[in-house]
């Protein structure tokens, strides 16, 4: 089916998904070659702050998608625009929720390699991901979307 005519963002394959995959493979990368990232003790803290802050963005988001009752699934329909909660700030809390969890394992764990592997990682959700949502959402709530996206930047 084409993208034009199918109702929703055409992204099939789940980004936690990729994020996990790509945390997986550089924790591989990490057990046969480790680089240290920063000193002992110092990464958890960091690392902890970054896991929280990320999973407080995901649940704040979550709780929109909910309240409104619309899917948060990029392969399933959306039954509403949601421009409140953290979405007052940007257009995609979930993805910046995620990539500082991402992040924050990365560091709490003391890996360069998981680190790296967050560069791919985001330069698909920046190149791949976002645009198909954006073409949808454009194609599904038309003026009221191209406003909003005027209005709160794709990120921070």
């Amino acid at each position: 089916m084409s993208e034009e005519i199918q109702d929703h963002a055409g992204v099939t394959f789940p980004p936690p998904v990729m994020y996990l995959l790509c945390l997986l493979a550089g924790f591989l990368v990490d057990y046969f070659v480790p680089v240290e990232l920063l000193p002992n003790g110092v990464q958890y803290i960091i690392g902890g702050v970054l896991i929280v802050g990320g999973l407080a963005i995901n649940l704040s988001g979550i709780i929109q998608f909910r309240k409104f009752e619309t899917n948060v699934r990029p392969d399933r329909p959306s039954s509403a625009l949601i421009v409140t909660g953290p979405y007052r700030f940007t257009r995609n809390p979930l993805y910046v929720g995620l990539f500082l969890v991402y992040a924050g394992i990365a560091v709490a764990s003391d890996s360069v390699w998981v680190l790296a592997l967050l560069i791919p990682i985001m330069l698909i959700t920046q190149i791949l991901i976002v645009p198909r949502e954006e073409r949808y959402m454009e194609r599904r709530f038309g003026g009221e979307y191209l406003e909003y996206k005027g209005r709160v930047r794709r990120w921070l």
